[in-house]
């Protein structure tokens, strides 16, 4: 069993955390970000570090105290560092471009797909068909991208479409004639 939630969390000290009942909010360098917790579980400042406790030993309380853990963690490391998906888009003619702050795909259909980002979030054209996403919040910043990922799939044969940086395609053989069967 993992043990994530009785890790202490190091705050920097350019972050600013305030808890107030089961509220807590974050204030660093690149923003500020505010969550809700669940009602069993406590967190704590002590210096600059801060804990996470659960009331219990029972399953449901020690699962919800590595999440817990988890979620305030991000918090932290996203007003700091902040996020970034990289995706990238193969295929003939496939490419993105931005216009303004929304997000513009050709991937192949009669009409280009536009994306407006959230609020938090930012789009970074590396080349035309390599694109990066980022934000301080992660699960926003993983959701964008698989919405993004979401307009064209990655198909198994030629591999065409919107994959993550460094994602494995499984690929199928395709007919059996032009491998070489009969003809």
């Amino acid at each position: 069993m993992s043990r994530i939630g009785r890790l202490p969390i190091q705050v920097p000290p350019s972050v600013d955390v305030s808890i107030v009942g089961r509220n807590i909010s974050v204030k660093g360098p690149k923003g500020s970000l505010a969550r809700a917790l669940h009602p069993d579980m406590t967190v704590a400042m002590e210096g600059s570090t801060l804990t996470v406790t659960r009331p219990t030993e029972a399953k449901h309380h020690k699962q919800l105290h590595g999440l817990t853990r988890t979620l305030v963690a991000n918090m932290v490391i996203g007003v700091t560092d902040g996020y970034r998906k990289q995706l990238e888009i193969t295929g003939v003619g496939y490419r993105a471009t931005k216009v303004g702050d929304k997000l513009q795909l050709n991937l192949g259909y009669s009409h280009p797909i536009e994306i407006v980002p959230p609020d938090g979030i930012a789009f970074e054209i590396e080349t035309p068909v390599k694109l990066a996403v980022v934000g301080i919040d992660k699960e926003l910043v993983g959701q964008v991208a698989a919405q993004i990922r979401a307009t064209r799939k990655p198909e198994p044969y030629k591999g065409k479409g919107v994959h993550y940086l460094g994602e494995q395609i499984r690929r199928k053989a395709g007919k059996a004639g032009k491998i070489g069967g009969k003809k």
